[in-house]
């Protein structure tokens, strides 16, 4: 199971019943997706293998902090908080990450000069794509 839940898929002679329980046990845990098998790569990619993308991503804000001056110590602290604070968005508010990464970028300020900056370097759905394609050849 990922850190962000777990995917399950009933195979040809589950029931609902053992869907229940597989859902009640893993549900207790974290939270918990019914998909089709086909999905499994993918979900992989993006699910198995996105908690190191998103500690890269710390670990890259951490970097830039220190690299602007601020001490790698306090840098972590803020990298991170700032991450749980951008999770906590998305989940409690329902919008679309693009409509809240918007709402606070600014025409012509530091928001969006980092996004620039950051799609520059290609950061859309590579990673997963990746991982998702690796997936398929170790099956």
């Amino acid at each position: 199971m990922s850190s962000s839940g777990s995917f399950t898929s009933l195979g040809g002679a589950s029931t609902e019943e053992d869907g229940e329980l597989i859902s009640k046990l893993f549900g207790s845990v974290g939270k918990v997706w019914r998909a089709d098998e086909k999905l499994f790569d993918g979900i992989t990619g993006l699910s198995g293998s996105g908690p190191a993308y998103i500690f890269l991503a710390i670990e890259a804000l951490a970097d830039g902090g220190v690299a602007a001056g601020v001490p790698r110590e306090l840098a972590l602290v803020l990298a991170s908080q700032t991450v749980l604070g951008a999770v906590s968005m998305v989940t409690k508010y329902g919008k679309h990450p693009g409509q809240l990464k918007d709402d606070v970028a600014s025409p012509g300020g530091t928001t969006i000069a980092g996004v620039h900056e950051l799609e520059k370097g290609g950061l859309r759905g590579n990673a997963v794509v990746a991982a998702a394609k690796r997936s398929q050849q170790l099956s």
